[in-house]
C-alpha cells in the first residue's frame, strides 16, 4: 500500500478501544475508533472504507454481527472480528456473515497485528498482468486482480478470505486438502482441533460457485478436494 492503512476500531469498551488505538498507531497504522454502528457511518462519509475493519461483536444498539451482515451487502472490505472466548457460535456466525478472521478476548496485541498485516498483505491490489481461468464452463477467475465473474459477465462478490480459499483450491485441482493445510496457506496459522473456519467458509464459497454441478467435494475424515474442470481462459 502507498500509504499507512486505515484502520476503524468499533468496540464499546473504552479502555480496550484506547489500548488497540495507542497500540495500532505504534504499529504506523492509521487509526479510527469509534463504539457502534454510527462510527462507520462518520468514517464513511470523511474517507470512504476503511482498508481493514476491527468489529467487536457486543456493541450497544446494532451489534457486530448485524453491522458484518450490512457491510457484506455491498462491501468487501476485510473484518476482523473480536469474539468473546470459547463463544463458538458467534465466532461461526461472524464468518458465515462474511468475516474475514477472527480473535478471541483477551487476545496478545501482537497476534492482533500479525493477523492485520495477514489480511491486509492478501487485500492488496497485485500485478496487472492476468492470470484467468474457467471452471465448469461457468466461472471466468482472474487470479491476479482477484475478480469473479459468471459467463454472462456478472461480477461475484468473495471476500478476500473466500478468495484465498477458492485459489488454493483451483491452484491444486484433484488433491485431498486437509483443514490444516488449508488454515496454513489461507489463514497463516495452524488449526485448532475445533475450529470450524474452514467448514464455515467452504460452505459458503459452495454457495457462491456452485451451481447444478459439484465443484468442492468433502472428503470425510480428510478434508476437500476441488474436483471442477479447470481451464485456461
Amino acid at each position: 500500500m502507498n500509504q499507512r492503512p486505515h484502520i476503524l476500531v468499533i468496540e464499546d469498551d473504552p479502555e480496550i478501544r484506547s489500548l488497540l488505538r495507542d497500540y495500532l498507531v505504534r504499529e504506523d497504522f492509521r487509526v479510527a475508533v469509534g463504539d457502534g454502528a454510527s462510527a462507520l457511518d462518520r468514517f464513511r462519509a470523511t474517507f470512504s472504507d476503511p482498508d481493514l475493519i476491527i468489529l467487536d461483536i457486543m456493541l450497544p444498539g446494532e451489534d457486530g454481527l448485524s453491522i458484518c451482515r450490512r457491510l457484506r451487502a455491498g462491501s468487501c472490505v476485510p473484518i476482523l472480528m473480536l469474539t468473546a472466548k470459547g463463544d463458538d457460535i458467534d465466532r461461526i456466525v461472524g464468518l458465515e456473515m462474511g468475516a474475514d478472521d477472527y480473535l478471541p478476548k483477551p487476545f496478545n496485541p501482537r497476534e492482533l497485528t500479525a493477523r492485520i498485516r495477514a489480511i491486509l498483505r492478501r487485500a492488496e491490489t497485485p500485478p496487472l498482468e492476468a492470470r484467468r481461468f474457467m471452471i465448469n464452463g461457468t466461472f471466468f477467475i482472474d487470479l491476479e486482480r482477484r475478480r469473479i465473474e459468471s459467463v454472462d459477465g456478472n461480477p461475484v462478490s468473495l471476500t478476500g478470505a473466500e478468495f484465498d480459499l477458492l485459489e488454493c483450491f483451483l491452484t491444486r485441482p484433484n488433491r485431498v486438502l486437509s483443514r490444516e493445510q488449508l488454515m496454513d496457506w489461507t489463514r497463516g496459522r495452524q488449526a485448532d482441533p475445533l475450529d470450524r473456519t474452514i467448514d464455515v467458509q467452504v460452505s459458503r464459497l459452495r454457495k457462491k460457485i456452485e451451481r447444478n454441478d459439484q465443484i468442492i467435494t468433502t472428503v470425510r475424515g480428510a478434508g476437500y478436494i476441488f474436483t471442477g474442470t479447470v481451464k485456461e481462459a
